[in-house]
C-alpha cells in the first residue's frame, strides 16, 4: 500500500522535518534475492552514484554504508526521525507487503513554495516533484554506464591498442626503432669531422671558423626543428611526421655530397638538420606514450645513448673515407644507410599517439554506426594547426622564463651538449698535430668516446630504474621526479674529473691512452647526466613533457653549434691543459650544485609551477 499525500516543501534541506513511526514487520527473504534480509536501500538525490543508507527492519537501526549520507538522528526505539531533501526509495520488494500504520507530518512555520507528492513506501517516507520528473537512479555504479556514450576511449584500462598496455616486446620494438632514427642524422652531423681539412682545401675554405661552421651549422637546425615538428606530431601522428621528415633530411644529406661550393655545403647542411632533429623532438613523446614512469628509465637511457653515440662512432668512418676516398661519400654513406633504416621503419614502426589512434577508433566507429556525434576527449574545434604550433612555439621559452627546475637543468645540459661538440670538432686536431697519426688512426680514438656514453649507459640504466623502484616503495608507493636525482651526483663528478685529466695529459703529450680516459670518463658522465635529467624533466612535467625537452633542447642545440667556433681560439690561447680545465671548474659550478638543489628544493619548486605535475 502507498499512502500518497500533497504537502508543501522548501529548497533548504531543514525547511521539512517529517517524523514517522512504523511497526516493523520480519518477513523471510524471497528466494534468490541478493540483497541481505531485512534492508530497505534509501538512495540520497544529493548523492545518486553510491550514497545509500539501509534501513534494518530486524533491529530498528540504520546500516549506514556511506558516511556523506549519515542522518541527523537515529533513534533505536519506534520513533524514528531523520532530515533529508527529495530521497527517493529502491525497493520493490516489500512495496505491497509493508504495513503503514500512521504518519505524522510537522511543518515549520518557514515560508514554503513548491508542490510535492509525499509518499510511504516500505515504511519510509519520501518526496517526489510533481513538476520535475525525479533522476533515475542507475543499478550499476560503474563509471562506464555514467560516461557520455557518444564519447569514445580505451575499451578499459587493459585495452590493448593502448600503447602502455603493448607487450615488452613490441614496445622494445618501437624503442630501437626509434632509437635507429636518432642514431642516423647524429652520425652525419660530426662524420665529416676528420675530413674538415680536405673540405677546407677543395672550397678554398681559410678561416677556421668557417671550417667548423660546415659541421655546427647541422647542430644549429636541432634548435630550430623540434619547436614545429612536435606540435606537427600532435595533430597527425609520430608515424606521419617522423617518416616524412626522415624523407627530407636524406634528400638534402644527398645534396651536400654534390654540393659545389661551401655556401651551398652549408645551407644543405641546415636543411638537412631540420629534418634530421625531428626523432629528437618525436622520440622522448614515443616512449613516453608507451612506458609507464618505472619503465621509462631502461628506455631513455637507449634512446639517448643514440644521438650521443652517433657522433662517437660517425668519425671513426668518415676519417678512413676521408683518407681513402673523396669526402664527398660521407655524405653518400650515411644516405644509404638512412634509406635502410627508413624501409625499416616504414614497415615496422606503429603509431603510439594515443589522442591519434583514438581519433582513428572514432572515424571507424562513425563510419560502421553512422553516428556523427561521436568524439574523443581531445577533440577540439580550438586545435588547430595555426593555434598549436603559436602554444608550442611560445610554450618552450615561457618554460624558460618561468620555471627555475627547467632553467637550471636546461643551461647544465646545454653546456654538457657543447662541451661535446668542442670535443668531437678538436678531436682529430689533437691526434694529427699532436701525437702526428693518419686520419685514419687518429679517427680510431673517438673509439674512447663511444666507449664512454655506452658504459654510462649500460651501468646506470638499470640502477636508475631499481633506484626509482625502491625510492617509490619507500615513499608509500608514490613516485616523485626528485627520485631521478642520486645517480647524478656521481655524474656531476665524472665530468669535470674527465676534463682535466683528458686537458693535461693532452698537453703533457704522454701514452696516447691517457687522452682518451679522460675523454671516456667526460663521455660516461656527460650520458648519465643527460639520462637522469630527460627522465627527470619528462617525470616532473608530464603534461607539458615536450615543451620541457624542447626548452633544453633548443639551449643545447645553440651550444652545440657555438662552443665548437670558439674553439680552436680557446686552444690556441690555453693549450690543451689550462683550456680544459676552465671548463672543468665550470662543470664544477653548474653541474655539482645542480642535484643537491633539486633534491632539496625540486618538490617545492614543483607545486608553486602551474605547468609541473602534482602542482
Amino acid at each position: 500500500m502507498v499512502d500518497l499525500r500533497r504537502t508543501r516543501t522548501g529548497t533548504s534541506i531543514k525547511s521539512n522535518r517529517i517524523r514517522s513511526r512504523s511497526r516493523p514487520r520480519s518477513r523471510p527473504s524471497r528466494p534468490g534475492s541478493t540483497r541481505a534480509p531485512g534492508l530497505n536501500r534509501v538512495a540520497s538525490s544529493q548523492f545518486p552514484d553510491d550514497g545509500s543508507v539501509y534501513y534494518d527492519h530486524d533491529d530498528d537501526r540504520i546500516a549506514e554504508q556511506n558516511p556523506r549520507c549519515r542522518p541527523d538522528d537515529v533513534d533505536s526505539s519506534e520513533n524514528s526521525e531523520s532530515e533529508h531533501t527529495q530521497e527517493e526509495v529502491e525497493d520493490a520488494e516489500g512495496k505491497s507487503e509493508e504495513e503503514v500504520e500512521k504518519v505524522e507530518i510537522e511543518e515549520s512555520g518557514r515560508d514554503l513554495h513548491g508542490t510535492t507528492i509525499e509518499g510511504i513506501k516500505g515504511g519510509i517516507p519520501y518526496e517526489e516533484d510533481v513538476e520535475e520528473k525525479p533522476a533515475k537512479l542507475e543499478k550499476s555504479r560503474s563509471s562506464q554506464s555514467n560516461r557520455n556514450p557518444n564519447l569514445v576511449t580505451w575499451d578499459g584500462p587493459d585495452d590493448p591498442a593502448n600503447p602502455k598496455n603493448w607487450s615488452m616486446k613490441r614496445k622494445w620494438a618501437a624503442t630501437f626503432i626509434i632509437s635507429s632514427f636518432t642514431f642516423v642524422s647524429p652520425v652525419s652531423s660530426s662524420m665529416i669531422s676528420p675530413a674538415l681539412y680536405s673540405i677546407s682545401e677543395e672550397f678554398n675554405i681559410t678561416q677556421k671558423v668557417e671550417a667548423q661552421l660546415t659541421l655546427s651549422i647541422f647542430v644549429l637546425a636541432y634548435a630550430i626543428g623540434p619547436l614545429f615538428l612536435g606540435p606537427l606530431s600532435e595533430i597527425y601522428g609520430r608515424v606521419i611526421v617522423l617518416q616524412l621528415s626522415n624523407l627530407f633530411y636524406l634528400a638534402w644529406n644527398l645534396g651536400c655530397g654534390f654540393a659545389q661550393n661551401k655556401v651551398q655545403l652549408v645551407v644543405f647542411r641546415f636543411f638537412s638538420g631540420l629534418g634530421g632533429s625531428a626523432p629528437l623532438a618525436i622520440g622522448g613523446g614515443v616512449l613516453s606514450d608507451c612506458f609507464y614512469a618505472e619503465q621509462r628509465g631502461r628506455a631513455l637511457s637507449i634512446y639517448t645513448l643514440a644521438p650521443l653515440l652517433g657522433p662517437a662512432i660517425g668519425p671513426i668512418a668518415g676519417g678512413f673515407i676521408a683518407q681513402h676516398t673523396t669526402w664527398r661519400w660521407c655524405f653518400w654513406a650515411t644516405t644509404i644507410f638512412t634509406f635502410c633504416v627508413q624501409v625499416f621503419g616504414f614497415f615496422f614502426l606503429q603509431e603510439t599517439y594515443a589522442p591519434k589512434l583514438l581519433a582513428w577508433k572514432r572515424d571507424k566507429l562513425k563510419r560502421e554506426t553512422g553516428n556523427t556525434e561521436l568524439h574523443t576527449e581531445y577533440d577540439s574545434p580550438d586545435k588547430t594547426i595555426f593555434r598549436v604550433l603559436k602554444t608550442a612555439l611560445q610554450r618552450p621559452f615561457r618554460l624558460l622564463g618561468t620555471q627555475p627546475i627547467i632553467i637550471v637543468l636546461a643551461c647544465y645540459m646545454a653546456y654538457l651538449y657543447g662541451l661535446m661538440y668542442l670535443m668531437l670538432s678538436t678531436f682529430p686536431l689533437l691526434w694529427t698535430e699532436g701525437y702526428g697519426q693518419s686520419v685514419g688512426i687518429g679517427s680510431l680514438n673517438f673509439i674512447s668516446m663511444g666507449l664512454g656514453f655506452f658504459l654510462g649507459t649500460q651501468i646506470t640504466a638499470p640502477l636508475n630504474d631499481a633506484l626509482y623502484r625502491r625510492l617509490k616503495k619507500r615513499n608509500n608507493d608514490v613516485g616523485n621526479p626528485e627520485f631521478r636525482v642520486p645517480i647524478m651526483i656521481p655524474a656531476s663528478l665524472l665530468v669535470p674529473t674527465g676534463l682535466f685529466w683528458y686537458g693535461w695529459s693532452a698537453q703533457a703529450k704522454i701514452h696516447w691512452i691517457m687522452p682518451n680516459i679522460g675523454a671516456c670518463l667526460f663521455c660516461a658522465g656527460s650520458i648519465v647526466s643527460f639520462q637522469c635529467i630527460q627522465t627527470y624533466l619528462v617525470d616532473a612535467y608530464t603534461r607539458y613533457a615536450a615543451s620541457a625537452i624542447a626548452a633544453a633542447t633548443v639551449l643545447r642545440s645553440l651550444a652545440g653549434f657555438g662552443f665548437p667556433l670558439f674553439a680552436p681560439a680557446m686552444f690556441a690561447a690555453l693549450d690543451f691543459g689550462w683550456g680544459n680545465s676552465l671548463l672543468g671548474f665550470i662543470a664544477i659550478g653548474l653541474g655539482v650544485p645542480a642535484p643537491f638543489m633539486l633534491w632539496t628544493f625540486g618538490e617545492r619548486l614543483r607545486a608553486k609551477s602551474k605547468y609541473a605535475a602534482g602542482a
